[in-house]
């Protein structure tokens, strides 16, 4: 299986996941306090969120290096892949 070339997106993707370590450190420390459920919970269902958006991110960087690769495509190619590939991301970022 192919790695992450781009460093960039693995600096943005470290960078999410990071962000939800944080949140979910929160809600420990929530739960240890003895919070309401329902804000529990709702933290919860952000950090879901937040680990979807990162999986959808790291899937999206992989699918635009490995076409790149595969499909040789040349450097004028690039802005009609990024817009396709956005396009993408943004369709898996409203699945659920």
């Amino acid at each position: 299986m192919a790695q992450l070339q781009d460093e960039s997106s693995r600096t943005d993707i470290l960078n999410r996941l990071k962000r939800a370590e944080g949140q979910l450190r929160g809600i420990q420390r929530m739960l240890e306090a003895g919070e309401p459920c329902l804000d529990i919970a709702s933290q919860m269902a952000a950090v879901r969120k937040a680990l979807d958006s990162a999986y959808v991110r790291m899937t999206v960087c992989f699918m635009q290096q490995e076409m790149r690769a595969q499909l040789h495509l040349s450097e004028e190619d690039a802005p009609k892949l990024e817009a396709m590939l956005g396009d993408v991301q943004t369709l898996l970022g409203k699945v659920r």
